[in-house]
């Protein structure tokens, strides 16, 4: 079975749509008997970002230039994330956390269920908590409730060790010095094939296109 990658940042709306888009692509093509693993990757959208975050007022206005800016644009993601049937309530977000634990949640997932469904599920889970539920996915106590729901115990004991922060920094590092510059993207088997969350049926042909190539390749 092959493997499709998924550089994403949990605070990145477009990943939450990506995602969505990506699992109606996938239900397209297991019709077709083409099934394939997801496993997502770490990329910060902003790595310079205090340990405890932002308030997301300021944030948005340094980064927009003004409020007014910022509404219309979380209005055009709401938008398109009501057509992939996603609910965004920008209005319950107060901060913009650091993700660097986020992240590591969600190796730990992928870790603790190889090859399944686990980190997927979390990854759901931590987007839905942010966008749906404004809540802070930068604080252990949030993730830790956040994991546990979706099946994955002991995230604030990892988080309170080092575990798993070198490995997301360094995957971090990587996709940017292979010029990952935006997300969601998506490799599979480590060929990066596009970034942008695509409509589904755009989504399934990238996927099945490279199958494709990458199975002649194979046979040659």
């Amino acid at each position: 079975m092959r493997t499709i990658d998924v550089i994403s940042d949990v605070i990145c709306p477009w990943c939450w749509i990506g995602r969505a888009h990506m699992v109606g692509a996938l239900d397209r093509l297991a019709a077709e008997g083409l099934r394939f693993a997801v496993r997502w990757r770490p990329f910060q959208l902003n790595p310079d970002m205090p340990q405890a975050g932002v308030e997301r007022s300021a944030y948005r206005v340094a980064k927009f230039g003004s409020l007014e800016r910022s509404r219309e644009l979380d209005a055009q993601v709401a938008e398109a994330g009501r057509a992939a049937g996603l609910e965004f309530h920008f209005d319950r977000m107060l901060r913009t956390p650091n993700t660097l634990a986020a992240h590591r949640v969600i190796r730990m997932a992928g870790e603790a269920d190889p090859g399944g469904t686990l980190q997927d599920t979390v990854a759901e889970a931590l987007f839905r908590a942010y966008f749906q539920d404004g809540r802070d996915v930068g604080d252990p106590a949030t993730l830790e409730s956040v994991a546990a729901a979706a099946g994955l115990a002991g995230a604030a004991a990892m988080l309170a060790s080092d575990a798993h922060l070198h490995e997301v920094t360094a995957e971090d590092s990587a996709a940017r010095r292979a010029g990952i510059s935006g997300v969601p993207s998506f490799l599979m088997d480590r060929h990066l094939l596009f970034s942008g969350a695509m409509p589904a049926a755009s989504m399934a042909e990238a996927f099945r296109q490279a199958n494709a190539i990458l199975a002649e390749r194979e046979a040659a």
